[in-house]
């Protein structure tokens, strides 16, 4: 029977997986993972997604042993690595699930050009998002550039098909060449070993993924929409690193949770998925988000380099409990609440008017959930310089966003331990707490006042300088 090659990418499951289940079909499989870090336009994984990766791959190897396969594992260029592939396991046909990023967009038609010339076929499967970026247009046939159009547009759709089950059984080539083993890609942090804390919160693979799918369900999607801005609890799916790797994808969480429960909480769960999606269009049809502001008014804006108030940032130290505990919670466990997330990018971007490269660099290497649309797309969001952006205006007082999604400190006690003992009246603002408590926590690095006044002028300025532009908002 003639072998086919399926090429792992971030699509680590055995269920819903196109291409996998195309290559099973046909006949023997090889499966392979490639270590990609020299193609240009590739983006290198940070460090918290290198250890994720590591976890996820050695799932991944596990469950496909159970079927009689293993994962191979090559490092290199998957423009070189995958002919030579074919040539050694005499595969006639590669099938791998697509990405949409401007470098893997390129990198896949280089592929198709290059096996097709050398007799080997491809096929590539919408695997790993709800809507390819090119089904979801405005009337004009442009792209959208506005969240609440868009999703509509995608809720009026045909709904995504129901996801496709595991193959029943795999069979592998008799031929079985020496590979990589994943400890010489060194993936893993060991001088110093900086993991514990992701090892403690998080099961990568996707045993773990569906686990986790099944008790945000079983739990707290009832309670989404009223809850899912309280970062103290289990309010939310935390989903985000598996969808990241694809250790489940969105169809099977679209399907669980129409199954789940119907209404409001669920209408506000899927949307989330929809600005998964949005991220995505917006990504394939922008290019390199991640460095270029999605409006180019930005470009002339005036970001301050102050390197202290930047590190005071990420190692959260900035004086002020909601935006410390954030980042501390973020260099702890590789992830952080998504409304503390927008908390602690509009204190860097707009109290301390520091580019959001730079945040999103750190969010880059430091989130397990890291990924190439979400990230930047959101910190342009946050910003003002993105899609359907916050409006310039909106500056988070970080005091009141504090008393408003945890009222009573908990998700701050939990985090900045030198403050449990404050409380409910000053936790959120120790500097108030008085002469006689002694609290071991550094005063705020910005007057928030004067530092929202400062942002204001900044754009006010960018404004007047593009007089024929419409508000950045």
């Amino acid at each position: 029977m003639p072998t086919s090659i399926v090429w792992f990418r971030n699509d680590l499951r055995l269920a819903d997986n196109p291409a996998l289940t195309a290559g099973a079909r046909r006949g023997p499989i090889v499966p392979v993972y490639i270590l990609d870090q020299e193609t240009e336009g590739l983006r290198a994984r940070g460090g918290a997604s290198r250890w994720w990766l590591h976890q996820s791959l050695t799932a991944l190897d596990l469950s496909l042993r159970r079927y009689g396969s293993r994962l191979v594992l090559r490092q290199g260029k998957a423009e070189q690595v995958l002919p030579a592939l074919a040539s050694e396991y005499s595969a006639s046909a590669i099938y791998w699930n697509r990405a949409y990023d401007q470098g893997s967009v390129e990198q896949e038609r280089r592929l198709q050009q290059l096996l097709t010339h050398r007799g080997v076929s491809t096929e590539s499967f919408k695997g790993n998002f709800l809507f390819e970026p090119w089904e979801v247009k405005t009337s004009a046939d442009a792209p959208f550039k506005v969240f609440t159009p868009f999703w509509r547009a995608c809720r009026a759709l045909p709904p995504p098909p129901l996801a496709l089950p595991a193959p029943q059984q795999l069979s592998s080539p008799a031929n079985d060449l020496a590979d990589d083993t994943l400890a010489s890609w060194q993936l893993l942090p060991n001088a110093p070993d900086w993991a514990g804390g992701l090892r403690e919160t998080w099961t990568p693979g996707e045993a773990g993924a569906t686990e986790r799918l099944s008790t945000f369900l079983d739990g707290a999607l009832a309670r989404y929409r009223q809850e899912r801005d309280a970062p103290a609890g289990a309010t939310t799916s935390r989903l985000s690193p598996h969808l990241a790797f694809g250790e489940i994808s969105p169809r099977q969480i679209w399907h669980a949770a129409l199954a789940a429960g119907d209404g409001a909480a669920v209408e506000k769960f899927l949307s989330e998925l929809g600005w998964r999606e949005f991220s995505c269009n917006l990504l394939f049809h922008s290019g390199d988000l991640a460095q270029r502001n999605f409006r180019p008014e930005f470009d002339a804006f005036p970001w301050r380099e102050d390197s202290g108030a930047l590190k005071a940032w990420q190692q959260g130290r900035t004086g002020f409990p909601i935006i410390d505990a954030g980042m501390r919670e973020l260099w702890a466990t590789g992830w952080m609440h998504n409304r503390v997330r927008m908390i602690v990018a509009s204190f860097l971007t707009k109290d301390l008017l520091i580019d959001w490269r730079a945040g999103e660099r750190w969010f880059w290497d430091t989130l397990v959930d890291a990924d190439p649309a979400n990230n930047p797309v959101n910190w342009q969001w946050v910003a003002g310089c993105g899609a359907d952006a916050a409006p310039y205006f909106r500056i988070f007082n970080p005091v009141l966003q504090a008393k408003k999604i945890d009222p009573r400190g908990d998700y701050v006690r939990r985090w900045i331990p030198e403050l449990a003992a404050l409380p409910e009246d000053t936790v959120h603002q120790p500097w108030k707490a008085g002469p006689s408590v002694a609290v071991a926590y550094p005063t705020p690095i910005v007057d928030h006042a004067s530092a929202r006044a400062r942002a204001l002028d900044a754009f006010h300025g960018l404004k007047k300088a593009r007089p024929d532009r419409s508000d950045p908002a």
